[in-house]
Parts: structure tokens; sequence; C-alpha cells
């Protein structure tokens, strides 16, 4: 061992900055040092929400920090799942929750969860439950019970122009969903932190399965194109960091083989994060026994016991509030493109991750 001083000084100061590296990644949000982007994120805070005129984001309250301190524990999980789809790039999600705030004050989504819709438009498509014993990438075990969104897209396939021929009310009705799914997960009352990006999975997050059954995928009405459109726009700009994992069922061989092909032009987060299945009944294997019969488990059907949006008994099956999703202005930031998916079903790629930077 050498006794250079010129080295020892170097190995010193290189010892110190592992120390400091460890002691940020073991430290809590409550001993956040001032240099770490989540604590500059909250002070900056402030100036977003006035700038907003609004201060609710998936249901929870964001609270900026008062001088010297960091934000409420919720408020946290918000500016991480912000910071996280931006691949803790600090401007970027500042932009996007900007603009994710004027939507919201604009759009109301909290309220169309408490709304009527036509049962006779969007009955059956769509249902939120929880399952135990999920199996889904590295957050395998990390929760009790996994929050889980059906999207049964074989509902409407008989007559797909009555659930997507208005694109304002189907999109009205998603959002709706989205929120009941969001109110599934508790972000009010919860106690755990969120890793920083590459850190480790972010465990307030909801599993999406979408189920194609008796879907023809070859032939797609310009309604649905035009709906699919709109809420995969609508989800990237507005909803990140919300689902984990997607599963894709009863989706026939020759999809998988193009899907097969279509991995290419995917992000690898995407692709992780992504299980297609010719057969429903093989999803138990991946969500446990909590899910219906028809899936491979022995829970109850969706219809008896998970939650759906509100419906208009006096209708036949769904029609949505007519309320506009307002058009992106030039203030709105680009997002990346949508990862190319079947446009016949309008949920399926609404949460795709674009490429992290």
């Amino acid at each position: 061992m050498s006794d250079d001083p010129l080295n020892m000084n170097l190995n010193q100061s290189y010892s110190v900055e592992v120390q400091h590296n460890a002691q940020d990644k073991m430290a809590g949000w409550n001993d956040l040092s001032k240099d770490h982007v989540l604590y500059r994120f909250g002070g900056e805070l402030k100036a977003i929400l006035d700038e907003a005129a609004h201060d609710e984001m998936y249901g929870v309250k964001l609270v900026a920090s008062e001088e010297g301190s960091t934000p409420p524990h919720t408020t946290l999980i918000i500016l991480q799942k912000f910071l996280r789809a931006n691949a803790g790039d600090l401007p970027k999600a500042k932009t996007q929750l900007l603009e994710a705030l004027k939507w919201r004050k604009s759009y109301n989504p909290l309220a169309a969860k408490d709304e009527l819709f036509s049962k006779d438009k969007f009955g059956g498509l769509g249902y939120v439950t929880k399952v135990k014993g999920a199996k889904h990438g590295a957050q395998e075990g990390a929760n009790e019970a996994d929050v889980v969104t059906f999207n049964i897209y074989g509902a409407a396939a008989k007559d797909p122009k009555k659930a997507f021929g208005d694109t304002d009310a189907f999109v009205r009705w998603r959002v709706a969903l989205m929120e009941l799914t969001l109110s599934h997960l508790n972000l009010n009352n919860s106690t755990s932190e969120i890793p920083d990006y590459g850190q480790g999975p972010d465990t307030h997050q909801a599993v999406q399965v979408h189920d194609y059954l008796s879907v023809s995928f070859f032939r797609q009405p310009a309604e649905i194109k035009a709906s699919s459109s709109k809420i995969i726009d609508l989800f990237q700009r507005y909803y990140p960091e919300t689902v984990s994992y997607k599963y894709f069922v009863n989706v026939p061989l020759v999809m998988q083989w193009m899907m097969g092909a279509m991995k290419a032009l995917m992000s690898k987060d995407s692709i992780q994060k992504m299980t297609w299945m010719t057969y429903g009944n093989t999803l138990s294997q991946y969500l446990g026994t909590d899910v219906p019969k028809e899936y491979g488990g022995s829970g109850p059907a969706l219809e008896d016991s998970a939650s759906t949006v509100k419906y208009d008994e006096a209708a036949a099956t769904p029609s949505a509030t007519t309320t506009t999703e307002p058009t992106a202005t030039a203030e709105t930031p680009a997002q990346p493109q949508a990862e190319p998916v079947p446009e016949v079903a309008p949920a399926a790629a609404e949460t795709a991750e674009p490429a992290k930077a």
C-alpha cells in the first residue's frame, strides 16, 4: 500500500463521495439532501401550482413545501411519479406536471367518476378489482394486493360504433374508469416511498388486462381509430406512471406474431411490461386465483364483484356526458409517439411507456 500523501488524499475523497452517495440512497424522504432532485422539485412546486391555479392530481391535494422543508408525503408521491416518467429530468417533469394540472382544472376528471353513463353504450366494457398473488416483473410480491383494471373489448364487438362512435363520450367514460382505478390505489393514505428513476419499482400503480375475446383485428371503423388516438395521447400526457404492467388476453396467434415483429419498434421498458396470451384462462398464472373462472381462477365474475363506473339504469347500457377534452395548445409539450398496437382497442396503448432518455 502506498504512503504517497496525494494517493491518500484521493482515496479519502473517493471514500467520502461513496459514503455520501450511499447515504442519499438510504435516506428516506424525511432526510432528502437539498441537492436531491425531488427536494428541488418540491421547492419549485408553489410556482407551478400558482400558474396552474389548481392543486389536485390523481385525487391528491398537492401542498408546496415551506422554506427549508419537504412537501407532505402524498405530494412527494405525485412529484416522484412525474420525475420517473421523465427519467429524472426536472425541467421536463415540471412542464408535464403543469400541463396535467391545467388539464385537470379544465376537464375535471374527478367529476367524471361520479357522473352517470349510458349502460347501453359502455356497460360491461370496464371493471376495477383487486387480486392477491400477482406476478409481474420486478414488482412480484411487492403489494399485498394489486389493483387491476379489466378492459373487456368483446362487450362492444357486436356494435363497436355504439361505444366508440361518440369520441368525446367514450373518452369521458374511459377517464372515469381511470379515476376509479386511481381511487383504489388509495394514494392519500400511502406511507411507502417511491424509489428514484432506475432504482426500483413504483408499487403505487395498477395492472391492466385487455381482453380481446370476439374482437376482430382486421375491421377498424374510423370511429375506433379516432377514439384510440385521442385516449392514447391523453393518457400519455396526463396520467404518467399509473400502470405497472399490461396483460393482453384472448389474442389470436396471428396478432401475437405481428406484435412480436413490432417489438423492434418498441422501447425496452414497454416490452418488459407486456405479456400476450392466446387463451384467457392462462391469466391466473400471472395474477393468481382471485381472477374469475374465465381467466383460470376461482374468483367471482367481474360483473358481480368488481367496481365500475356509474350507469344510468334507465338507459340500455353507457352514454357518457359530452364534456369535451380541451385541445392541446402550443404550450403543451410534445410527447413521444405511442407504441404501435392494434387500434381496435383504444385502451391497449393508453399508458404505453415512451422510451426514456
